[in-house]
């Protein structure tokens, strides 16, 4: 098959290892198969996880990537830079670790009186614990005092909220993870069950029963990685395109989970929310 501006046919293939998001991390993290004899020619492969991006890292270095990561991709040696990824990959993250204060911020405006949070966090990540410091540091500004729990596998959360509970922190803020958004829904009965205020990442976990959240805009996210895809089988080099943040950030509140923690949220906090679950 040629690939000519008259009749180009686009093949993507999608690295299926995890979603960043509302998916569930799968174990496997080999490279994908080599494409039968006859197959079309696969000319771009979209990796959404870190353990997606890396095993198509692994099977090619000339097929474009577009990832979608949570991660720091400088850190974890995906690109070279932000502004000149250098490689065969390029595309967006949702690593925003400076939004953590902005959390600890709005967590304390809605819940009276705040000044011990607990933060749930997987250690494992080192994009986590990059956001632990950070709320490390605004919690010092806010003169909250703040519990780190690392919780690195499913079968540790209910031990996690049993000691963030006994020891009276009077809040929550779980951390931008993909193990931990994989298992929002394990996560969402631990803190109704503790009856802990929660802040999370994402306005998708509020609309299925979360406190409330501060993050970015996963529909702007998942908009920009088509504009990538379209650039690149279009002819734009990846090695030349700057990867991009977010730039667009969402709150969301749920009402109803309010009600059952006993909390009702200040009517500004309502005004300015982005969504509002009742």
């Amino acid at each position: 098959m040629t690939r000519h501006r008259a009749d180009r046919r686009a093949f993507v293939a999608t690295v299926a290892t995890g979603m960043l998001l509302m998916g569930r991390p799968a174990a496997a993290q080999s490279p994908p198969p080599a494409p039968a004899p006859g197959a079309p020619r696969v000319w771009l492969i979209v990796a959404v996880s870190s353990p997606a991006i890396r095993a198509a890292e692994n099977a090619t270095s000339t097929i474009p990537i577009v990832m979608l990561s949570g991660t720091d991709p400088v850190a974890g040696l995906f690109v070279s830079s932000l502004a000149r990824p250098d490689g065969n990959v390029t595309g967006l993250t949702t690593y925003v670790p400076e939004l953590a204060g902005k959390r600890l911020e709005v967590l304390r405006e809605c819940v009276p009186d705040l000044r011990r949070v607990a933060i749930l966090a997987n250690l494992r990540n080192p994009s986590s614990a990059a956001e632990v410091k950070e709320m490390e540091t605004a919690a010092r500004v806010l003169s909250i005092e703040i519990h780190v729990q690392d919780a690195r596998l499913p079968e540790q959360y209910p031990d996690a909220f049993t000691a963030i509970a006994r020891g009276g922190w009077r809040a929550l803020v779980v951390t931008a993870d993909p193990v931990l958004s994989g298992n929002r829904e394990r996560i969402l009965q631990l803190a109704a069950r503790h009856r802990l205020p929660t802040m999370y990442e994402w306005k998708e976990i509020v609309e299925i029963g979360g406190l409330m959240s501060y993050g970015p805009s996963l529909a702007e996210v998942n908009g920009r990685v088509a504009v990538y895809v379209d650039k690149i089988l279009k002819g734009a080099n990846p090695a030349a395109m700057p990867v991009e943040r977010p730039t667009r950030f969402e709150l969301a509140v749920n009402l109803k989970t309010a009600a059952s923690l006993g909390l009702k949220f200040p009517a500004a906090v309502v005004a300015r929310a982005d969504r509002v679950v009742k």
